[in-house]
């Protein structure tokens, strides 16, 4: 029989159908991938890119030129442009404003790397510290209210270059995905005096059913109303709202449990095509007891249909508990990413 679970944030409900169940090497996981020729974000091919707005180089070398370690670029076909005032209005009952904003790319490395898990530690580290950099100073710009991170790999969860990569997009609203997440939070918060986010780690560190990985300060675990096979959500074990406010000691044990997690799942399922979001509070906003910043990595295993679409449900053939077990017990020792030759 399948559960009809409620998420205890937004109140969406999933259909988890046990009796289609899937095994993980039953689902098609490999990404779309191009092996050979050019790479605009390989290092020695910096004038193939914007100008660049930040990087970590070796001391002494010049901007846009060899010698960095990330780079951070403005993106060359932007959803939203950084020049001019927001100009909001009205045509009748319809609201507009210019698509003022900003769209980056986080190159993670010179190396032509395809996975996230062929960083060493260090060097994601210095990725997260990019995140963090960026999120400061959008933050400063009064138009700019809310800033997203997100990773596509593989051509199935929307990446169109393979060169292991994030992007950033700062938006002058509210996404309404980040709206309902608030809302369902204080929500919570008001009717109990307790954040969600948590009361989840800690119910999910007392029974260990959808667990994945317990670090010093963060947990991942598969979500009680998992969408989609294998989703897997990453949080602090301090509560705290807005990921730029993070400390050197969280964005090294950060950068430890994501490249962790990411193994996993590359092992369990094969390098599947993922997603990963950094989901933060907006920049006007101070620290919020009702909103815990986190990470979500979903797995493109599956896809909407009519009637995920027509309904707003979405139906997962795998328990979250089962994920979870699966991802605990796969060994990443052995395992090793793909890598491709260095052009």
């Amino acid at each position: 029989m399948p559960d009809l679970r409620k998420d205890p944030i937004v109140g969406r409900w999933v259909i988890v159908a046990k009796s289609r169940a899937r095994r993980p090497h039953d689902f098609d996981t490999s990404p779309a991938r191009r092996p050979g020729g050019f790479c605009p974000f390989c290092e020695g091919q910096e004038d193939k890119t914007p100008p660049e707005i930040i990087a970590y180089r070796r001391p002494g070398t010049p901007p846009n030129g060899p010698g960095w370690r990330v780079r951070v670029v403005p993106n060359k076909f932007p959803a939203l442009e950084i020049e001019g005032d927001l100009n909001k209005r009205g045509e009748g009952i319809y609201d507009m404003m210019r698509g003022v904003g900003a769209h980056e790319v986080i190159i993670e490395s010179p190396r032509h790397l395809i996975s996230t898990a062929e960083l060493s530690e260090p060097e994601l580290q210095e990725v997260l510290w990019a995140y963090r950099d960026r999120l400061t100073d959008l933050k400063r710009d009064r138009r700019l209210v809310y800033g997203m991170v997100f990773k596509n790999v593989g051509a199935a969860a929307g990446a169109s270059l393979e060169h292991t990569h994030s992007q950033l997009i700062v938006t002058p609203i509210v996404p309404i995905n980040v709206w309902e997440e608030m809302t369902g939070s204080l929500e919570f918060y008001n009717y109990r005096g307790r954040c969600v986010y948590c009361d989840m780690i800690q119910q999910e560190l007392a029974t260990e059913k959808r667990l994945v990985h317990d670090s010093p300060t963060f947990v991942a675990f598969c979500p009680f109303a998992s969408r989609f096979p294998f989703e897997t959500w990453i949080l602090p074990k301090v509560h705290g709202s807005h990921f730029e406010n993070i400390q050197p000691a969280g964005v090294e044990d950060l950068a430890s449990i994501l490249r962790t997690v990411i193994l996993k799942l590359e092992a369990a399922l094969d390098r599947p095509a993922y997603n990963y979001i950094l989901h933060t509070a907006p920049f006007d906003t101070q620290e919020l007891p009702h909103y815990h910043w986190h990470i979500e990595i979903m797995p493109s295993l599956t896809r909407p249909a009519g009637f995920e679409w027509g309904t707003g449900f979405y139906i997962n053939p795998v328990p979250p508990e089962e994920a979870a077990r699966f991802l605990r017990e796969v060994e990443t020792e052995t395992w090793e990413p793909e890598r491709v030759a260095v052009r």
